[in-house]
């Protein structure tokens, strides 16, 4: 499985990056902003996005826009990452088209194990 990773912080990009590869066996591409982020995407054709909710210019709501309004990417499962965690801005996150949410700061053991149930429940 392809995965692109869209976090402006390099630190979290690394220790997913090496998770998934690692531990789950996916192949993963990363981009440190929205607008690289999509462009990722449009080349790469990932399996799945993960995308910080929080970061500079383009923030995660702004690059699902982004990755919506192209009709070759609007297909592809995002994930947002983010630290806020209440179950409201969870349903906000849902409401605007993602797949599910993962919880920053991630736990490297389960990383594999809840990105798969996420993207697993979002195709059925």
């Amino acid at each position: 499985m392809k995965v692109v990773i869209i976090d402006n912080e390099k630190d979290v990009r690394r220790v997913a990056r090496l998770t998934l590869e690692k531990v789950g066996g996916f192949q993963v591409a990363e981009a440190a902003s929205g607008r690289e982020g999509v462009e990722l995407v449009e080349k790469e054709q990932p399996d799945a996005v993960i995308l910080d909710v929080m970061m500079p210019e383009d923030d995660g709501p702004a690059t699902l826009a982004l990755l919506r309004a192209r009709p070759a990417l609007a297909h592809i499962p995002v994930v947002f990452m983010t630290a806020k965690v209440m179950a409201s801005e969870i349903a906000r996150l849902k409401a605007l088209g993602a797949a599910g949410v993962l919880v920053k700061p991630f736990n490297p053991a389960t990383l594999c194990t809840e990105l798969q149930e996420i993207l697993r429940s979002a195709a059925s």
